[in-house]
């Protein structure tokens, strides 16, 4: 797939992955749609036993959400991603999670290296310089302790691998042969994107973390996950080529 070369034809895909974020959702998405961008939103509601589900089907009725998919039961967030992926009709294809801790603003920061040609992913990093709500340090030092074991792996310099903002060409991406259902899909985007030999950059962003009473959903068994993932990714390759 070619990338057009003027910025406001490029067609970037939003894949919102939701899972019982009634409180966040609809701001998330009407922050996404005014985003200074050609977007397509793409929402993935994973089983919600919340509002989350209704929320979206009347902002998808009121044309301001793309595409909605529904899960029948509750697969995980790698699974909604993937399904988002498969059904995104964009150049480039990004994963905005529901809970605004990132920001759709800084959309078209990530787009401008691939717009360029200069990349084929582009990693939106919390820990290079951009403004950051200041909550938890061992989350801080896990991050860094997995984006070091993954680097090792991948012989990339990255300084923040598990920053949920990875902009993808959609060729690139919908090739991948990504299997996680869970948390594990930003070590494995990460693993698969080096394997493939893409050409990654990484740019600042803010970054506004939700504490656990504001409804974070990671702790300390997703970081013990990750370990797993990162291993299992890096160093059992898919037999099959990509799909």
């Amino acid at each position: 797939m070619t990338i057009p070369t003027d910025f406001n034809d490029i067609r970037v895909s939003a894949v919102m992955p939701a899972f019982n974020e009634a409180a966040t959702v609809e701001r998330a998405v009407r922050r996404l749609r005014e985003a200074p961008l050609n977007i397509e939103i793409v929402c993935v509601n994973d089983a919600s036993t919340d509002s989350t589900g209704g929320i979206l089907e009347r902002l998808q009725r009121d044309g301001v959400v793309d595409r909605l998919l529904q899960h029948p039961k509750n697969l995980g967030k790698g699974a909604a991603v993937r399904t988002g992926i498969q059904a995104a009709t964009g150049h480039v294809i990004v994963v905005q999670d529901a809970d605004l801790e990132y920001d759709p603003a800084e959309l078209p920061v990530l787009l401008e290296p691939i717009r360029q040609d200069r990349a084929d992913a582009v990693f939106g990093s919390r820990f290079q310089a951009g403004p950051r709500r200041v909550l938890y340090f061992w989350h801080s030092v896990g991050n860094k302790l997995l984006t070091l074991l993954s680097n090792m792996f991948t012989d990339l310099n990255l300084t923040d691998m598990e920053t949920c903002y990875k902009m993808v060409r959609a060729d690139l991406m919908k090739s991948l042969p990504l299997v996680s259902d869970r948390f594990g899909i930003e070590v494995e985007l990460t693993a698969r994107l080096a394997q493939a030999g893409a050409r990654i950059w990484e740019v600042p962003i803010s970054y506004n973390g939700r504490t656990y009473a504001e409804g974070k959903k990671i702790d300390w068994r997703d970081g013990a996950a990750a370990l797993w993932h990162i291993l299992r990714f890096n160093l059992f390759r898919p037999k099959r080529g990509p799909r």
